[in-house]
């Protein structure tokens, strides 16, 4: 199983029709999606969730060890943070049985970093029925634009496991959802 097949689980109390976008995520959700980074890219850049609901996510990121050669915070890194925190906000738009696959992603770098850490806020664009856009905005500590990104997810029916159990040396994700479980930030859209 790749990392793009991990689903975070959701307690069946929690399981709703796709919240409004102002509705707030309740604390299990937001431990569930954490819980769900173990072993994934999330987890390698240091990737930790403040804040989480359809609308808007909030995340931080440090900028030690997601460096280039430059000693500055790999361009690359502020993406991945970006399409992290949008798709995850998709992921809740999407409702209980579909889930957020990301289609385009694009970002603006503006200024360089070389330590602490970086807080990106994903906040929604269009919530659809289709699709949903996120524009994520990555800042330093002292609050100045390192990078602006857009990303656009694809809202689809949920699939099943596109791994066998016998192919991966990771436990199938449960499937359990309530936020309409997605395989993941950065997902590939597999047939």
């Amino acid at each position: 199983m790749s990392d793009t097949d991990r689903v975070p689980t959701v307690p069946a109390t929690e399981r709703t029709s796709p919240p409004s976008a102002a509705a707030p995520v309740p604390d299990t959700t937001l431990a569930a999606l954490r819980g769900a980074t173990r072993g994934t890219l999330v987890e390698r850049l240091g990737i930790e969730l403040l804040e989480a609901r359809p609308d808007r996510v909030v995340g931080t990121m440090p900028v030690a060890g997601n460096t280039q050669p430059y000693g500055l915070l790999h361009g690359g890194a502020s993406v991945a943070l970006a399409e992290t925190l949008g798709s995850y906000a998709a992921m809740l738009h999407a409702g209980p049985d579909r889930q957020a696959v990301g289609i385009e992603v694009n970002a603006t770098h503006h200024r360089g970093v070389r330590d602490g850490v970086v807080t990106g806020r994903a906040t929604a664009v269009h919530l659809g029925a289709t699709t949903a856009s996120y524009e994520i905005v990555v800042e330093d500590e002292t609050s100045r634009r390192v990078c602006t990104a857009r990303l656009t997810c694809l809202l689809i029916a949920a699939r099943g496991d596109s791994h066998s159990a016998e192919t991966s040396d990771r436990p199938a994700p449960a499937r359990a959802t309530g936020t309409g479980a997605t395989p993941g930030p950065g997902a590939v859209l597999r047939d």
